[in-house]
């Protein structure tokens, strides 16, 4: 480490920060009623383009906790706009809701350096969802 610091200082090694990937956008399901994460749903990532339309960037599903930790490993994360689907179809699962079968949240990324976490909060006729950390 020291070895570094002393290139840096000298001119020899210009520290710059990591490219920012789509690791950096994480979401999290939550079924109230079961207490415990929705696991085994299927959740796609799109970016808004500039001619409005949404381009799929990934799909992922989510694990045994209800979590998507990375939608994989060759994407970089701009700034712009960001929409999360969730297929809520699967109703032979309790912790999907039969109310909504898909649940779509639009969000932007302000600064592609940052992680952001995207989580839901569900019930069988009503969700919420909040910026995370």
């Amino acid at each position: 480490m020291l070895k570094i610091v002393a290139l840096a200082m000298a001119g020899l090694l210009t520290l710059t920060p990591a490219v920012a990937c789509a690791e950096t956008i994480s979401t999290h399901v939550l079924d109230l009623v079961r207490g415990e994460g929705g696991a085994g749903l299927p959740v796609t990532l799109s970016r808004r383009q500039a001619d409005g339309t949404w381009k799929m960037l990934a799909s992922a599903m989510t694990d045994d906790n209800g979590r998507v930790r990375a939608f994989g490993d060759n994407l970089q994360a701009e700034e712009g706009l960001y929409r999360l689907s969730f297929d809520m179809s699967d109703m032979s699962k309790p912790t999907h809701s039969a109310f909504f079968p898909e649940i779509t949240i639009v969000f932007r990324v302000a600064d592609p350096t940052r992680h952001v976490h995207v989580p839901i909060v569900l019930s069988p006729y009503g969700y919420s969802t909040y910026r995370g950390n």
